[in-house]
């Protein structure tokens, strides 16, 4: 009996250390994945802040609170578990499922570049319709869940592409670790964001000291800019990272891609992507006037 205890102490013993070496990998697969999504990472963080503009101060932080919330509860119980599942049965329709979503994030980043280029002068006038300040916090939320569900989709899928080769325990272990990493690094910066005029404020208007007055105005005066040019490193990012999830899916782009200089990869890239994301929403148009 004491042989069989000792054998079942070692096999615990044996377990004990692969686990505890698959953890000492967690962090560093964490951040290797973080990087990967780093363009998406940025443009979540440059989109969200818009959808508290125009409602009142008090409210910000709760409304970000109950976007970071769902964005928690869709990548833990919903698209890290369906990940999970497609990569145990089905892994050969992950690539295909990253592709979509570079595509779409090439069609996303082109839309983004062309409203900044395409004229305002043929705006029509539509009747405004009265809602209530609740009523247009629950839009803004829902709409907020909505965008922040593909990119989500987007990460976990990258992040599964990151572990397929580890063991089931450490590809569950990393891709809950950066759902509950990156959401919380995303709208931890967006609250930042959305409070720093208010901070701003606060210092011009209460500071003692002329030099906090002053640092006080000059930041609420900077973060108009800071969210536009915020806006164009995430779109930027939005492109260079679709068009790096596709490449990455065609062996004889990722083979060409791979001898060229990064520079001029990123810069290939995200005129890749724009050039895709023009030819998915000229596609997208035709099949619209056809259907019609």
């Amino acid at each position: 009996m004491s042989s069989g205890l000792l054998a079942l102490l070692d096999d615990v013993s044996a377990l004990v250390k692969v686990s505890a070496s698959t953890l000492d990998d967690v962090p560093a697969q964490v951040a290797k994945t973080s990087g990967k999504v780093s363009g998406i990472i940025i443009d979540d963080a440059a989109v969200t802040p818009k959808y508290v503009i125009g409602l009142s101060p008090e409210r910000e932080l709760s409304i970000i609170f109950k976007i970071a919330k769902a964005s928690l509860l869709n990548k833990v119980f919903i698209l890290a578990p369906v990940t999970l599942a497609l990569g145990y049965f089905a892994p050969w329709i992950i690539t295909p499922i990253l592709m979509l979503g570079g595509c779409f994030l090439c069609f996303e980043g082109y839309e983004k570049v062309h409203s900044i280029f395409a004229s305002n002068k043929n705006i029509e006038t539509k009747k405004v319709e009265t809602i209530s300040p609740e009523q247009l916090e629950k839009i803004r939320i829902s709409s907020a869940v909505r965008t922040d569900l593909i990119l989500s989709a987007e990460i976990v899928a990258i992040t599964y592409s990151t572990v397929t080769n580890s063991s089931f325990v450490n590809q569950v272990v990393v891709m809950f670790s950066v759902a509950i990493f990156i959401t919380l690094l995303v709208y931890g910066f967006v609250g930042l964001i959305v409070k720093a005029d208010d901070f701003g404020l606060y210092l011009s208007k209460k500071a003692s000291s002329p030099k906090l007055q002053l640092l006080g105005r000059k930041i609420v005066k900077a973060m108009p800019t800071f969210l536009k040019v915020l806006s164009y490193v995430g779109t930027a990012a939005m492109l260079l990272v679709g068009a790096e999830i596709i490449v990455h899916g065609i062996p004889v782009l990722h083979h060409f891609i791979k001898e060229v200089p990064s520079l001029i990869q990123s810069i290939l890239c995200i005129l890749g992507g724009l050039a895709l994301g023009f030819a998915i929403d000229s596609l997208r148009s035709l099949f619209v006037k056809t259907s019609h």
